[in-house]
This record gives structure tokens, C-alpha cells and sequence, in this order.
């Protein structure tokens, strides 16, 4: 569908001037060169087709890709989706957000739906997480706080130097967060945290690993080897199923083309982020957060959400999305983004149940509660 639907799109897009014909041009040579010439297949890849039609649109809504090397002893270098005209540079601003994917693919497989609804109202900054997509680094470190000073570094570098807000999904959310802290409400003013288990006690942590077997089974679906696995991947991240199942050869060579890279890298951020980081205490931020979580989650309990809440005290919101799991930003995109938006860019005025879609429902939770 995803396809069939980029494919429209592409139908759609009006040519206004030399450059962007060129742009689509060079973007279409890339596509086929890439499809035939794959060195890890013998076949035609729709993995590979989808990956650069997305390109395509992250381009036609003006953003464009570059990759920073931050010259640290780790020689860390971050892919980063930037505004092609960022409007920091011309005499009308507009706020800067930095959006964090998590699991399960890069950032643009995972953040494509926010990038056309928020780009008209913000500059976007999409970097990959280091040991994700194109971002890498001989650094042996792999906790929360060596992502949240790799990405902050390349955000600067681009010449950002203070961010209205910074969103992330699952484990995007804990780089969100540790961003927060780390740099303060000067540098990061707001963060939305969607679907993240910050703040997970102990005993909680454990509990919820038993249900899926335990860490180590934890791990091979979060960094899947198999269609087994990814399948489980999927069914985990959505409540609503596909109208149709993934045919078996699509997920691996989904696997082949995205999963093959840094695995043993991801698996050791995992056992970092549920071992070691786990036990850290979790501050209470001074920005403003927005808790956004879906109520047939299936990773991270709806209760995280309040408890999260309560922790952080009255400069927090949650937003419940109702019949909606794990994936919260792609399974219901169009409320995510108005919330972002009316967050951002109306501080804290809160959307009436009627102008929301019939998808979700909100729930607001003051400290009291």
C-alpha cells in the first residue's frame, strides 16, 4: 500500500524549476542503479525501491541528506536528514525539531509519515541513531547519553544551536529525554516522548522481560536475524493487522538490505539499555513534555505512561491514542502530528475532543491523579 500510494504521489509533484528537475532526475538513475545492482541480491528488491522512494519524499518536502563527521576519537559520523532552505538562515524562523526514530529500520522508515504534516510548520532535523541506518563509530560506548551527545553535536554542526522540541519514538524517546536533561531547557525546550518505557522501576523491568522470554529473547526480535522474528517485530508494533500478511521473502530481504549492518552493535545498545542504563535514576526534566502512548501497546503498558507522568509532575501531558499499539506515530500519524503541532507551536493549549479524529481520544492527567 505504502508503495502504491508513493507512486500517486510522485504522479502528483509539480516541477518548478531546473534544480528539482535535476533532484528527481539523479533520484531516479540512483533508484534503478540501486535495484539491479544490489551486491547482496540476485533479484529485484522492493526494500531497496521503498528506501529510496522515501528518499524521494523526504526531498519533495524539503529536506535533504547530509552526513556529519563530528572529528571525535570514536571518528563518529551521523546521517541527518536538514532542510534544504532552513529558515534559520533567512529573516523568517521557524521552530526546529529534531525527530528520533527507534527499533526496527532507520529514520526514514519509521518517521516518514510525520515528515510531509511537520515540515510545513517546522524545520526537521532527522538524523539516524549511530549504529542505525547510515550513522556509525568505533566508539565502544553504548549508552542513552553517548546517542543523545552524537546527535546534539550534529545538530549544531548544521548550525542549530537551540531546538523548540525533541521527539522520539520508543527507543528514540530515552535519546529524547537524555537530551532533555544533558542540555536543558535552553538548548531543548520541549520534549515528546512517544511510547517509551522511561522510568520503568526495577521489579517492572523484570516483569515485563519474563512475558517475552526473558533478554535475550528481548533482543533477537528488537535486532531480527529471521522472518520469524520480524514478523513478531511487527506484530508487537501495530494493534491493527496488515489487510494482507508480508509474504516471507519481503521480510528478508527487508533483513538483508536494512537489518544486516551493526547488528552486534544494537544488540549490545539493548543490553546497555535494559541492563546497565536501567538502573540509573530518572530525573524529572524542567521542559515541557508531551507523553504520547497507545492504548493496545503491547511493549511498553499503557500505566508507564501516568507513572511517567506523575514522576515528572504538573509541566507534563499524556495524550491516550485510542486503539492504537506500539507504533503510535505511524498506526495514528494524522493525531500524533496535530498534537506535536498544537504543543509546540501553542504551548500547552489543549485540542478539544471534537476537532481530534474519531481514531483516538485524549486523556489529560494533572499530578492529583
Amino acid at each position: 500500500m505504502f508503495i502504491i500510494n508513493s507512486f500517486k504521489s510522485l504522479l502528483l509533484i509539480p516541477i518548478y524549476s531546473l534544480s528539482i528537475t535535476k533532484s528527481l532526475l539523479q533520484t531516479a538513475l540512483s533508484i534503478l542503479h540501486n535495484l539491479f545492482t544490489n551486491h547482496n541480491h540476485n533479484f529485484f528488491s522492493t526494500t531497496t525501491l521503498v528506501d529510496h522512494l522515501l528518499s524521494f519524499y523526504f526531498s519533495y518536502h524539503g529536506l535533504k541528506p547530509c552526513t556529519i563527521n563530528l572529528h571525535d576519537q570514536d571518528h563518529t559520523s551521523i546521517h541527518i536528514w536538514i532542510p534544504t532552505h532552513p529558515t534559520t538562515t533567512t529573516t523568517t524562523s521557524r521552530p526546529a525539531i529534531v525527530l528520533l526514530h527507534g527499533y526496527g529500520g532507520n529514520a526514514k522508515w519509521q518517521l516518514y509519515r510525520q515528515i510531509g504534516p511537520l515540515s510545513r510548520d517546522f524545520d526537521l532535523y532527522v538524523p539516524d541513531l549511530v549504529f542505525f541506518g547510515n550513522s556509525h563509530s568505533k566508539s565502544l560506548h553504548r549508552t542513552v547519553s553517548f546517542q543523545a551527545r552524537s546527535v546534539m553535536e550534529a545538530v549544531r554542526r548544521v548550525g542549530v544551536e537551540r531546538v523548540a522540541a525533541v521527539f522520539g519514538v520508543s527507543y528514540g524517546g530515552y535519546v529524547a529525554y537524555r537530551m532533555a536533561e544533558m542540555y536543558g531547557e535552553a538548548v531543548v525546550e520541549k520534549v515528546v516522548v512517544v511510547s517509551s518505557g522511561i522510568g520503568c522501576t526495577e521489579e517492572q523491568r523484570v516483569e515485563e522481560l519474563r512475558k517475552f522470554g526473558g533478554i535475550d529473547r528481548v533482543v533477537e526480535i528488537l535486532v531480527p536475524e529471521n522472518p520469524k522474528d520480524l514478523r513478531m517485530l511487527m506484530d508487537l508494533a501495530f494493534y491493527r493487522p496488515p489487510l494482507a500478511p508480508t509474504p516471507t521473502f519481503v521480510l528478508r530481504d527487508f533483513i538483508n538490505v536494512m537489518g544486516s549492518a551493526y547488528i552486534n552493535e544494537r544488540r549490545q545498545i539493548l543490553h546497555e539499555l535494559l541492563t546497565v542504563d536501567s538502573g540509573r535514576p530518572c530525573p524529572v526534566l524542567e521542559q515541557e513534555t508531551l507523553i504520547l502512548w497507545g492504548d493496545k501497546d503491547k511493549v511498553f503498558p499503557m500505566f508507564l505512561a501516568y507513572q511517567l507522568a506523575r514522576h515528572l509532575g504538573k509541566k507534563s501531558r499524556v495524550e491516550i491514542l485510542k486503539d492504537v499499539g506500539h507504533a503510535a506515530n505511524l498506526e495514528a500519524a494524522d493525531g500524533v502530528n496535530r498534537l506535536v503541532k498544537s504543543f509546540v507551536l501553542d504551548s500547552f493549549m489543549y485540542e478539544t475532543s471534537t476537532n481530534l479524529t474519531s481514531k483516538f481520544y485524549v486523556v489529560v492527567l494533572s499530578p492529583s491523579n
